[in-house]
């Protein structure tokens, strides 16, 4: 059975709720994890087993919130900035979040903002569709 993109965007809202005792209403598609919702690092791993366990996915370590591209000297260029290379290297790690806005200045500082709900809600839908059909 296949859900509805409706039904994710109810289902990743509710467990942003529950993870991060935010009120409903400030849980928009645009609202970044971090900044809007106040997750901290702890949080990223309550998400993802929350994630994990509401969908009935599996999301391996690194593969939602890709953490070792910024820890690699390669990837980082000047003045704070992502590399082209390690620009390259996050594109191809999270293919579900929206960097239109990000490619103008990729500071390493605005990483953060690249984990929306709505880069949830991509993120939760392609392991979805990857998924066999029961």
């Amino acid at each position: 059975m296949r859900i509805s993109r409706d039904e994710v965007v109810k289902q990743v809202g509710e467990v942003l709720v529950d993870a991060l005792g935010v009120d409903h209403e400030d849980v928009t598609e645009n609202a970044t994890l971090g900044g809007d919702l106040g997750a901290e690092s702890i949080d990223y791993l309550d998400i993802v087993f929350r994630l994990e366990k509401t969908f009935g996915i599996k999301i391996p370590k690194g593969e939602l919130f890709p953490d070792d591209v910024l820890n690699n000297p390669d990837n980082l260029g000047a003045n704070g900035r992502i590399s082209p290379r390690g620009l390259e290297r996050l594109k191809e790690c999270m293919p579900h979040a929206d960097f239109s806005a990000f490619d103008q200045n990729p500071l390493v500082s605005k990483v953060p903002d690249l984990f929306t709900v709505k880069t949830l809600i991509r993120y939760v839908q392609s392991k979805l569709e990857k998924a066999p059909v029961a």
